[in-house]
């Protein structure tokens, strides 16, 4: 069924913020919305590790007629708060600021598409007794984590850069995006432009003074400025990356052990993405996920690498057909070859 909105709230996101609640105290995490607010049929994208909610705004605007499409800002990136104390950049935080999220959005139904980072926030959610969750895309990411995909993006995660210009930065971030696949220089711009930030933007401090902000000092995210910064840095918070500190290896296994337990508990129709390239999520992992879980069914995406980025327009299709489980949503497995570089 299409739910249809007022073409104003097709265009362009409203941004919007909840509560929510760490060890250290309170912080705020944004969100950005598409679609009729009204609309009880609700679609959560969560982004990857180092990216932001509207890395979603392709998928977001052609979704958004069907969906209310709401594209969080994980604690610590785009208009989120940072956190005071960094211990808490973790997955079990960044799950329990999801309830606040999902309980302010409400919805009849509530799908799920994560990529990365976000498909295991996701993962954990739909693993939950009384998960509100129906449908599940894990992007590009599983329980079992290569250790060699892990060391690659930890040596640039938790680095702000420092650019002498946009186009520095954006030039920069096509490179350690590589993996994503092909894209035309415009859908680069287009991808990246949330994730630069001018360097003295920030970080402030909340009213609240137990946590940072950018969102005080850079207004609705945008890029433009009046007057062009003369120099500018990454989005989040460098402090992200106490998750990639070494782990012994029985904690690295108990971890694995219980991202296992919880994919195995999830109980509806999901779907798994892999690039055909990603050193992240194996073919053998993949395959495992399937065997586990028989709700799970693996689609893998030709010439891309960590992670898809659904900016194209048979990458959308994917997502399209399986969330509103039309035609293609019961394949086991199959590959999808790419369309060339995204638009």
């Amino acid at each position: 069924m299409t739910h249809h909105a007022a073409p104003d709230a097709l265009e362009e996101p409203r941004l919007a913020h909840v509560t929510c609640l760490s060890p250290a105290g309170l912080h705020r995490m944004a969100y950005w919305e598409w679609g009729d607010p009204d609309n009880p049929a609700v679609l959560i994208c969560a982004h990857g590790l180092t990216r932001s909610g509207r890395d979603f705004d392709r998928l977001a605007r052609r979704l958004s007629s069907r969906y209310r499409v709401v594209c969080p800002d994980i604690v610590g990136r785009g208009q989120s708060d940072w956190l005071s104390d960094s211990a808490y950049y973790v997955i079990p935080q960044y799950v329990s600021d999801m309830l606040p999220l999902l309980a302010a959005v409400g919805g009849k139904t509530v799908h799920w598409f994560g990529t990365s980072l976000g498909g295991l926030i996701g993962m954990s959610l739909a693993s939950l007794a009384g998960t509100p969750i129906t449908r599940l895309v894990i992007n590009d990411v599983g329980p079992r984590l290569a250790p060699d995909a892990l060391m690659r993006i930890g040596q640039y995660v938790g680095k702000a850069g420092d650019f002498p210009s946009r186009e520095a930065g954006l030039e920069y971030l096509s490179v350690v995006s590589a993996a994503f696949g092909p894209h035309k220089p415009e859908a680069w711009q287009e991808l990246n432009q949330y994730i630069l930030v001018p360097a003295d933007a920030g970080p402030g401090r909340t009213q609240q003074g137990n946590s940072r902000t950018l969102a005080a000092a850079i207004p609705a995210a945008t890029p433009a400025a009046s007057a062009e910064p003369t120099a500018w840095r990454l989005h989040y918070d460098p402090a992200i990356s106490v998750a990639f500190k070494p782990m012994a290896p029985p904690i690295a296994m108990a971890a694995e052990m219980m991202l296992w337990k919880a994919f195995d508990a999830i109980d509806c129709p999901t779907l798994i993405v892999r690039g055909e390239q990603s050193d992240l999520l194996s073919a053998a992992t993949a395959a495992e996920m399937t065997r586990r879980n028989p709700n799970a069914q693996v689609v893998e995406i030709a010439g891309v690498g960590h992670a898809p980025t659904f900016m194209s327009d048979d990458q959308i299709a994917i997502a399209e057909g399986f969330l509103t489980g039309g035609a293609g949503a019961t394949a086991t497995s199959h590959t999808r070859g790419a369309a060339g570089p995204a638009d």
